[in-house]
């Protein structure tokens, strides 16, 4: 039978409603008998004992919180009676024992993949155009509009059409507001090229303008982007006077990767005869590197090619105790196979920092850490922000009070193996295992990133719903209830609802996810964020983003 009530850790004097209960209820939970002083929705938490003025509050076993007044036990927690507060953290000595998952189940297993001349392989098979300034956006949009309805990739015809019928409707003196369009089923079409997974465009708003900094960090993101396993190919357009200069991003791609040899086509609209003749150019040079790239095939790869990003948006209470630690034993499972994890979003990592530290395997490497956090915390605050500000108000309805209750939640994606290396926003990750990575917890802010560290998948768990993608690394969206897989059926890939109603264990739905994820990586299953064309990209300025 479902539990109703939840202790997630020992040391917890709160516990977590996994279904709405109500005023003076008695639950009993572990020989003991609490009565509810009012009504506790699901995923928000009760307190187990009297509280008093600036008694430490616990959750998952660490520091969420402080009291804010004498608090009744059997009350809710909320915003008004407790406030956010985390123990401090340091470097201590590594002493960290981990034992990995049974991975016998996956021994052996492969996936189909792109394999590149540098041993890396990609999950998918893109090009990619890459404007070093937004000047060159509309011109990109043009051709995008352009090469998307030709070579098959476009997934708006449905709507064209639906315009179309408002239109003919409209023209007839029909009343279109009583008029459904919902059996439009008519099939995408078909690709062109059956080995290029998509042709992706990189708008965004910088290159010039702002500070040098500004252009110096997008200049890494868009290399990084560029060099990426699943890239086979890249057309560059520039203005030629902004900050952002080609010269510097061929500079950056080669520092990355010396030994880059992927088509990469370079137009600059102030040395063109015209914008036509730009555009017609950047198409045609285009196409004939889709032939060429549209000759490798998927071949089988082990399971350690996987670079697996693993993110949270739109989260609820029920993120840190189905989805995030469902994806955690994915991950454990992935490291165990030889794989690589990357864990990032450092605002969500407040209040789990010292458990990361004495995670990591290298001293240099948790100093690193200790260093980007501190840094990054102290620019929140002197904007007048900080850490403790992070949860939205979607977080708090649905019970995350507080930014050490998300982020401990939000740690669990990483699961539990040591940490190998930490990077800083846009550097690679050449290590295998768990990689910490530095970005803001911001949804697309996040995304872009790890796909800059080179995450060739990326699970994103949400309880609240995000239709969030990337333009080139599959996006894999896990519910972490039953009740949004059903009503947001068309963005949700994996449901972990079964370990909230006590049908699936942890462990299982972490196989499960694995599984999945292996088929994603293979082009056997098309996640739904890839459908949409669900392309967000938002280049990070290092500025305070949450």
């Amino acid at each position: 039978m479902k539990s109703r009530v939840l202790r997630i850790h020992p040391k917890d004097n709160v516990l977590v409603a996994l279904q709405d209960l109500k005023q003076g209820e008695t639950i009993t939970f572990e020989d003991k008998v609490y009565t509810l002083t009012e009504d506790i929705p699901a995923k928000h938490k009760f307190f187990t004992q009297d509280m008093n003025l600036q008694d430490e509050i616990y959750m998952y076993g660490v520091l969420v919180g402080k009291a804010q007044y004498p608090i009744p036990v059997g009350s809710i927690m909320n915003t008004q009676n407790t406030k956010h507060a985390v123990e401090p953290y340091t470097y201590r000595p590594y002493q960290y024992d981990w034992q990995a998952p049974d991975v016998s189940k996956f021994a052996g297993s492969t996936f189909n993949g792109y394999w590149r001349s540098d041993g890396r392989v990609g999950t998918a098979n893109y090009w990619l155009f890459v404007p070093t300034v937004f000047c060159e956006n509309r011109n990109l949009d043009v051709i995008k509009e352009a090469m998307h309805n030709e070579l098959g990739y476009t997934v708006t015809d449905k709507y064209k059409r639906f315009t179309h019928s408002l239109i003919r409707y409209y023209e007839q003196g029909e009343d279109i507001t009583n008029v459904d369009f919902s059996a439009d089923s008519t099939a995408p079409s078909e690709r062109y090229f059956k080995n290029i997974d998509g042709i992706k465009f990189l708008n965004h708003q910088g290159g010039c303008g702002g500070i040098r900094q500004d252009a110096a960090v997008l200049s890494k993101l868009l290399a990084a982007y560029a060099d990426h396993p699943n890239v086979a190919g890249v057309t560059v357009l520039s203005l030629g006077c902004q900050n952002l200069q080609v010269a510097d991003f061929q500079k950056d791609l080669l520092e990355r990767n010396p030994g880059f040899d992927k088509p990469l086509f370079i137009f600059e609209q102030q040395q063109s005869q015209s914008e036509e003749q730009l555009i017609k150019e950047a198409i045609k040079q285009t196409f004939a590197g889709l032939i060429e790239a549209n000759k490798l095939a998927r071949s089988p790869a082990p399971i350690s090619k996987l670079v697996l990003g693993v993110k949270c948006g739109g989260s609820d209470g029920f993120s840190g105790i189905s989805a995030n630690p469902a994806v955690g034993y994915t991950s454990d499972l992935l490291v165990g196979l030889g794989g690589t994890v990357l864990l990032a979003e450092f605002p969500e990592l407040c209040g789990a920092e010292q458990q990361l530290i004495d995670r990591t395997k290298d001293e240099q490497a948790a100093k690193k850490f200790i260093k980007l956090m501190g840094a990054y915390s102290a620019a929140a605050e002197q904007a007048g922000s900080g850490f403790h500000m992070n949860p939205s108000p979607g977080n708090i309805k649905d019970g995350l009070i507080t930014d050490a209750i998300k982020s401990n939640g939000a740690a669990k994606k990483g699961g539990t193996s040591p940490v190998e290396d930490v990077l800083d926003y846009t550097e690679q990750a050449i290590k295998p295992g768990l990689n910490l990575v530095c970005t803001p917890g911001n949804d697309v802010e996040a995304t872009t990133g790890k796909a800059a560290s080179g995450a060739t998948l990326i699970l994103f768990t949400t309880g609240l719903g995000t239709p969030t993608g990337n333009p080139i690394c599959p996006t894999i969206k896990v519910s972490t209830n039953k009740e949004l897989t059903r009503r947001m059926s068309d963005i949700i890939d994996i449901d972990t609802g079964p370990v909230i109603d006590g049908e699936k264990t942890i462990e299982q739905m972490g196989e499960d996810i694995l599984a999945y994820c292996i088929k994603a990586a293979s082009g056997e299953i098309t996640p739904k964020a890839v459908l949409l064309n669900q392309d967000d990209f938002i280049p990070w300025k290092r500025g305070v983003s949450l």
